[in-house]
């Protein structure tokens, strides 16, 4: 079948570009999946914090690549358009309502894939009631709905598609060695030295647990009588001047002198080596957008145990009996947990986990399913 995806690839780089980037990427280099995919690479944002922004210039591209959707489907014969709904922010819901609202009619059939969480209760609790209109007249009723977790179903919900499915994220795989390399090392009881790495990669926000991370690290290092240190490493980008001053000012106090490093953006080999050498995933998120996050799914492929929050879908990544889950916002249950995962978890369970449910090969193959599902071509 032949699939028209309407989404963007890095720049910017985000759990949801490098998901788009490496759906089109996986389903081109695996004729076997039995989709062709036609791509619409509609970029609007120059960097990570001109998304959600409001200028002229993104209306004007926003209408061009409407155009060559439209040109596309109507050379190809596509019939099927695979589109992402946006959060529940004003300015990008508008641009939903402008794009479905143009392009929608090409169509045959329509797949909306729910990277973002909120936007289903926004609708039904904060929207204008012509917002709501809008929504069900341009994302309403779609053939296909693809969520990530089986607690988004919500949102998908709240607009009526005809079906919906499951499909989790998946990447591929960072560690390929990790039988040679970090088995060993990720077997559980703690690493020996009692200096433990802590790592936290993110965006540098507070609404993903930035300021909560370090916070929690300094009460771990005053708890116990181990005499176990815990050491931060953050690495990702600001957002925000203001955040990333005040964060500056935080660490620069002499209760955390010497405990935090701040590493900046990294990819690649550093990024590699940021995993390798940690003892343990630091991800005490809120964010009220927060999908499936690719960073837990990374920190599971390395088998580094995780402390993270019980937040959206993240509670379904880990055994129900988890000890890295806390409630958002509680640092001294951060504190305690920093202990407890670095002595209890076994980080091979976390790798086989990865492997079971987050490796690259079975997350395409399901989402090729679930996009031909009930194909009409």
């Amino acid at each position: 079948m032949k699939l028209l995806v309407f989404a963007h690839v890095p720049p910017p780089h985000h759990g949801q570009s490098q998901m788009v980037r490496l759906m089109v990427d996986g389903f081109r280099a695996q004729s076997d999946l039995g989709i062709e995919v036609l791509h619409v690479d509609a970029r609007l944002s120059s960097g990570i914090a001109d998304v959600g922004s409001v200028r002229g210039g993104k209306v004007r591209a926003l209408l061009g690549y409407c155009r060559q959707a439209i040109a596309l489907s109507r050379k190809h014969g596509c019939r099927t358009l695979y589109y992402i709904p946006s959060p529940p922010k004003r300015a990008s819901l508008y641009r939903d309502f402008l794009v479905m609202g143009w392009i929608r009619w090409r169509f045959d059939r329509v797949i909306l894939h729910w990277h973002a969480v909120g936007l289903g209760a926004w609708l039904e609790s904060e929207s204008w009631f012509w917002e709501r209109w809008l929504a069900r007249v341009c994302l309403g009723r779609v053939q296909q709905a693809i969520v990530l977790a089986a607690s988004n179903r919500a949102d998908a919900e709240v607009l009526s598609p005809r079906s919906v499915t499951v499909v989790s994220n998946g990447i591929p795989d960072p560690c390929p060695d990790f039988a040679e390399t970090l088995e060993a090392r990720r077997a559980g009881g703690g690493p020996e030295r009692l200096e433990t790495q802590v790592l936290f990669m993110a965006h540098c926000t507070r609404d993903k647990g930035l300021f909560g991370a370090v916070e929690a690290v300094v009460m771990a290092n005053r708890m116990g009588d181990s005499g176990r240190r815990f050491r931060l490493t953050v690495a990702g980008s600001f957002l925000s001047e203001s955040e990333e001053a005040e964060f500056r000012e935080r660490v620069g106090r002499s209760d955390i002198a010497g405990c935090v490093e701040i590493a900046g953006f990294v990819s690649g080999l550093e990024k590699d080596l940021l995993f390798r050498q940690s003892d343990v995933f630091l991800f005490p998120t809120y964010f009220a957008n927060e999908g499936q996050p690719l960073n837990l799914i990374e920190a599971l492929a390395y088998g580094l145990p995780c402390v993270t929050t019980r937040w959206r879908s993240i509670p379904e990544y880990f055994p129900a009996d988890y000890p890295g889950l806390c409630i958002p916002r509680d640092v001294p249950a951060l504190a305690r947990a920093l202990h407890t995962v670095v002595e209890r978890v076994d980080g091979r369970s976390l790798r086989r986990e990865y492997e079971k449910r987050f490796a690259v090969g079975p997350h395409l193959s399901a989402l090729a399913a679930a996009i031909r599902a009930g194909s009409l071509e």
